[in-house]
Formats: structure tokens, C-alpha cells, sequence
């Protein structure tokens, strides 16, 4: 794609822009300066209305360029720029430097042509919230507005922007909300299935309700996190060590850290050997997202309460090797009062683009 042969000054007349849509297959013609900063763009639109309005052919463009179009900054992250793309249904998107300058044009002709990824998505809502009680009174967690949308949909449009297109969503408090928001997922360009539970099956029991076992791994998170780990790149991670070690599940881990409010003593028998002023000990904890090998579902109960920490254990009792993933990106369980006001204040900066 040359967009540079799509670039006219103000001007050149509009029916060299004309000749210059014909020829491309870009749709648009950019009006750039003598520095090469965009000061406008040319449609098929554009031309229809200025002939409409009584502009000839031999006029110059500068009579009919639109003067304000939608553009990107090279600071911009392109998964962010194509879903955005995708989501507005917008055909090209100029992309320019610090200075005004085109550096490229981004067609979303090309973004849908990117391969999709056929590995399943199974995002957990079922559970009842009730430590964020009077919120998720009348609401399920995943459908508490944080920055203006609800949790769970942040989550399904981040799995989207990584390239992910078939869910399923376990829902039981107030699940049929969530079908009602959701539907079967075609507003966002996706499939959703819902596994309904009826009972409380615990944090993996909701497994056994897939209503057919995947060809290919699959990932299964919390319908109550925030984060922007790369979905991509933790599914290339689990590939990789299930081909090198054969590792049947990754869990992702996220380090926290615990600061002990005193001076902590070492001795040695009675004698004071030293002081420890505050000490902060670090640990790995669960952050809720996983990445399984379809045979791991052979070693769930069907329709029992059955817990994320039975399946692991399972795993280490077969000499089953599962592997860990660390999240260095935002991360955030959305468990307590607390969590959810961070989590708004901290939103904007985090998750708009």
C-alpha cells in the first residue's frame, strides 16, 4: 500500500482527484501542505456534493476537501486503532507524527483480513457479588458500570482487540441480564454462547456445562477483572511450553507484595542477632485468568461444585506439569467496595483510548 500516491495539494484540481481514486484502491485522496501535514481528506462523498453545489471539475480541491477527518497519532497503540476501526466502521484512518506529518494509512479493508483466533473464550459471571452488597443488589458484578461500562464488557472487547471471536459466558445471579446486554454477541462482531448454571459449581465447575469439547486450547477468566495483559501473547506462551514441556494449563500470577507494619526480629535462640526495619515479602497470587488444554475436562466432575484449586491439584497428582504467566500489565480484582472506586478513578487513564 503506497498512501504517498494518494496525496494532493490544495491546489490540484478535483479532477486529478478524481483520476487519483479511480486509479487506487484506497477510496480516499489526502490533502497535504508543502511539509506533508495533512490539512484534509477527499471522498467519493466530498466530490458528489461540491459537483452537486455547482463546483466544476477544473476547480481545486481546496473547494470541496473535508477539513477535519477523523485521525490517529503514531503514539497510539494499533490493536486500540483497529478495534476502534472496527467498532466505528471506519474504511481508512491517516495516521500522523508529532508535527501533522502522514506517516501511514490504516484501511480497515486490511484489518478484517487479519486471521482470527480460533481458540475459545469462556468468561466466568455466575457468582453472586455479594461483598460489593447493596451494588450488585439489582445488579450482577459483571455488569457493574466502571468508567461507564460494564466490567464484563470491558473484558469481552479487550479478548476482541487481541483477535478472539467465540465465547461463552457461565452466568446463574441474575444471569438473564447479562444474556439481555450480550445477547449472542453479533452488536460486537462475535459469538456468545452461555453456559446456565443451576446450582453452584464453584470456579470450574462451570466447565463441564461446554456443551462440546474444544479442538484447541481455550481460555477461561473472572467476569470480574480488569487488566490489559495481551490475550495474544499469553496464548502463544501456553503453546509454546505445552510443544517444549507438554503443560497441559497455564494460570496467570500476578506478584503482591505485603509490607509487615513492625521491626521484625531475628534471633537465634534468646540472642537478639538483628532487626528487620518493615520488611516487605513478596508473593505470586492467582489473577484469575487460565489457558487449559482441551483433555484437562476429562478431570472435572460433571454438574459438582468444583473449585479451580481441585483442578490444579489434579494436575500436580498426575505429575501434570501446569505452567505460570506473570502479569507485569494492569491488573485488577474488582472483590470489595474498595477495588471498585480504585478501579473507577483509575479507569480513563487505563482503558480509553
Amino acid at each position: 500500500m503506497d498512501w504517498e500516491k494518494v496525496t494532493v495539494h490544495i491546489d490540484t484540481t478535483i479532477r486529478e482527484a478524481i483520476n487519483l481514486l479511480d486509479k487506487s484502491a484506497l477510496q480516499i485522496v489526502l490533502v497535504i501542505d508543502e511539509e506533508g501535514k495533512l490539512l484534509g481528506t477527499i471522498t467519493d462523498g466530498d466530490i458528489r456534493r461540491g459537483l452537486l453545489s455547482g463546483v466544476n471539475l477544473d476547480s481545486p480541491v481546496k473547494q470541496i476537501y473535508y477539513v477535519s477527518p477523523l485521525t490517529a497519532s503514531i503514539d497510539d497503540l494499533p490493536e486500540e486503532l483497529h478495534q476502534l476501526m472496527k467498532t466505528k466502521y471506519i474504511k481508512q484512518m491517516p495516521v500522523l507524527d508529532h508535527d501533522g506529518k502522514v506517516v501511514r494509512l490504516e484501511l480497515l479493508s486490511r484489518i478484517l483480513k487479519e486471521p482470527k483466533i480460533k481458540s475459545p473464550v469462556l468468561l466466568m459471571a455466575g457468582g453472586l457479588g455479594s461483598r460489593l452488597s447493596p451494588l450488585t443488589d439489582n445488579c450482577p458484578k459483571p455488569l457493574l458500570k466502571v468508567g461507564g461500562k460494564p466490567l464484563l464488557e470491558t473484558i469481552l472487547e479487550n479478548f476482541i482487540k487481541d483477535g478472539f471471536e467465540e465465547f461463552y459466558i457461565s452466568i446463574n445471579y441474575k444471569g438473564e441480564m447479562i444474556e439481555e446486554h450480550f445477547g449472542d454477541g453479533s452488536a460486537w462482531g462475535v459469538s456468545i454462547n452461555y453456559l446456565r448454571e443451576t446450582s453452584r459449581l464453584g470456579t470450574a465447575g462451570c466447565l463441564s456445562l461446554l456443551p462440546e469439547r474444544p479442538e484447541v486450547p481455550f481460555l477461561v477468566m473472572n467476569g470480574d477483572l480488569l487488566t490489559k495483559v495481551n490475550f495474544k501473547k499469553l496464548l502463544e506462551f501456553h503453546n509454546n511450553n505445552h510443544t517444549l514441556n507438554h503443560a497441559p494449563a497455564t494460570m496467570c500470577v500476578r506478584e503482591y507484595n505485603l509490607q509487615i507494619p513492625y521491626g521484625v526480629v531475628i534471633k537465634e535462640g534468646n540472642r537478639l542477632k538483628g532487626l528487620d526495619e518493615k520488611p516487605v515479602q513478596r508473593f505470586f497470587v492467582n489473577a484469575g485468568i487460565y489457558v487449559f488444554e482441551p483433555e484437562v475436562l476429562d478431570l472435572i466432575p460433571s454438574n459438582e461444585m468444583f473449585d479451580m484449586t481441585h483442578l490444579f491439584d489434579k494436575l500436580f497428582a498426575n505429575k501434570q506439569n501446569p505452567v505460570i504467566f506473570q502479569i507485569r500489565e494492569y491488573w485488577m480484582d474488582i472483590g470489595q467496595r474498595k477495588d471498585f472506586e480504585t478501579a473507577e478513578g483509575e479507569y480513563n487513564k487505563i482503558f480509553l483510548f
